[in-house]
């Protein structure tokens, strides 16, 4: 398929769902040199069992001003971002495709490093602050469709593309 191919296929509606969120473990007490407590990763996945690779092209992750090189570009699955803080703060995540006549995608997450209720005591149990969103590609271009179709012949494990993040 063409990568050129930009014509729209008028009445075509694609759905691709993902997942995007973090990770949070506390290190057990603040570190002398920075005063961080806890290691951290950002990231986004396919929701279902699928390369994401093929029709995202890069994520970007804006980070905290206070981050060095605060603005984190991903170009490859898995797309995420692993650090270390001591506070909670919004992250802005914007999601390009492979073709880049579509718009990216921006959403925001406020990064989660303590459990909220009863445990919301530091603990070493790991957070997890995640959310379900769909990416609805309407009218995409004959490139577009192709590569948004094909991803479900390609499926690597999903706990491959996110392994980083799940296990602090």
């Amino acid at each position: 398929m063409a990568t050129n191919d930009l014509t729209r296929v008028k009445g075509t509606s694609i759905v691709k769902p993902i997942i995007y969120g973090n990770t949070a473990k506390y290190f057990g007490q603040k570190r002398h040199e920075d005063g961080h407590t806890h290691k951290w990763c950002v990231y986004v996945r396919p929701y279902v069992d699928e390369d994401i690779g093929t029709w995202v092209k890069k994520v970007h992750f804006k980070l905290h001003d206070s981050y060095e090189s605060p603005t984190r570009v991903v170009q490859k699955p898995p797309f995420e971002v692993s650090e270390t803080g001591w506070g909670e703060f919004e992250l802005v995540i914007k999601i390009f495709f492979q073709d880049t006549s579509e718009r990216p995608v921006t959403l925001y997450h406020v990064l989660k490093l303590y459990s909220n209720g009863q445990d919301s005591e530091l603990s070493e149990k790991p957070v997890l602050s995640e959310f379900y969103e769909e990416i609805i590609f309407q009218d995409p271009s004959t490139y577009m469709k192709y590569v948004l179709n094909d991803t479900l012949s390609k499926n690597p494990p999903i706990v491959e593309q996110n392994l980083h993040c799940m296990y602090l």
